[in-house]
């Protein structure tokens, strides 16, 4: 990617996702500052995530890390949105705009969330990354374009991720209330812990708006029970499978791509890594299984330090990843 017209060395860098945004702001060649979070999610709307919203959470962020930083300028700008590429058209349509006259920014990239993890989990190289935390996604490159795989919402897809795990598990506790195959007595009594008599389970679960989240919620327990419950490990199991199948859907088939795995789920452990692990060498056996060097906001302050430089190399179709430069100007590199 040539160097962007314009661009100054100040970016800013942003991750949004389901728990809000994370913020840094820095210069090429030194250290950024210390994130800021807002701790609320943007919302979704008619044209899909606010924009505006957005900036009202933005805005007295990077102004409170700008005041820090000595500096009130950011010519670059970077991005990672979950729900991007389904929801993102307002986001696209109106940022940029937004941005240069808060803050002066005359180049913004905009990228999906599962771009951004896998920037920060592998870098700028072929491979695959999963991503798992509430949801599922996997994403891969081979540095001419994107294949994504999953990342449809827990009533399409997601499958293998929290909201997925911690559904079979209430499935399987549920099972077991009604004295039918394949309940389990252990997740039966985390779920009355956790949710009190399980009669009242469906008045507690279908009329939240965060129901993901709350299917996500009972997942730790499914490890809890896993070691001595062969009903929770079966769970964990299928969800390795499902990641894996993702994971190979992606992967590049030629060289030796890496492939990492990234989100918050995987802080479960060892009963859903080994399984995990044992899945992908099943089949990406021609992959190295490698750790994952940073988070989504890392990724972002890498494509904003490269972008900012002039040195991004990073494919971009216009929709994972839409780079726009001066005057609100679509340029896909």
């Amino acid at each position: 990617m040539p160097p962007a017209q314009g661009a100054g060395v100040g970016f800013l860098a942003v991750d949004s996702g389901g728990s809000g945004l994370r913020v840094v702001v820095g210069e090429v060649g030194r250290p950024v500052s210390v994130p800021l979070a807002s701790g609320e999610s943007v919302r979704t709307g008619p044209r899909g995530i606010d924009a505006g919203h957005f900036m009202e959470q933005l805005v007295p962020m990077v102004r409170a890390l700008a005041d820090e930083a000595g500096c009130a300028e950011w010519g670059t700008a970077v991005i990672g949105a979950t729900g991007l590429a389904t929801l993102g058209d307002g986001l696209r349509e109106e940022l940029p705009g937004a941005l240069a006259r808060e803050f002066g920014v005359r180049t913004v990239a905009l990228v999906a969330d599962a771009v951004s993890a896998y920037v920060g989990a592998l870098g700028i190289r072929p491979g695959a990354v999963v991503a798992a935390g509430t949801g599922l996604i996997a994403i891969g490159t081979d540095l001419t374009g994107w294949r994504r795989a999953d990342g449809w919402g827990h009533l399409l897809g997601d499958c293998g991720g929290g909201a997925w795990i911690g559904r079979a598990g209430l499935e399987a506790a549920l099972r077991a209330y009604d004295g039918r195959d394949g309940g389990s007595g252990p997740l039966l009594a985390c779920a009355e812990e956790q949710f009190g008599p399980l009669p009242g389970l469906p008045g507690k679960l279908y009329p939240r708006p965060d129901r993901p989240a709350v299917l996500a919620s009972f997942a730790p327990r499914v490890a809890q029970c896993a070691p001595d419950d062969p009903v929770a490990a079966g769970i964990l199991r299928a969800a390795a499978r499902h990641m894996a199948e993702s994971a190979a859907a992606v992967c590049p088939t030629t060289g030796e791509p890496r492939v990492a795995l990234t989100g918050g789920l995987f802080r479960m452990g060892d009963p859903l890594l080994v399984p995990v692990r044992e899945e992908l060498a099943k089949r990406l056996p021609h992959a190295q299984l490698v750790a994952a060097a940073g988070d989504p906001l890392d990724g972002a302050v890498r494509i904003a330090r490269d972008l900012a430089a002039g040195v991004l190399t990073l494919p971009a179709d216009g929709v994972m990843v839409h780079v726009v430069g001066v005057a609100g100007r679509g340029d896909h590199f």
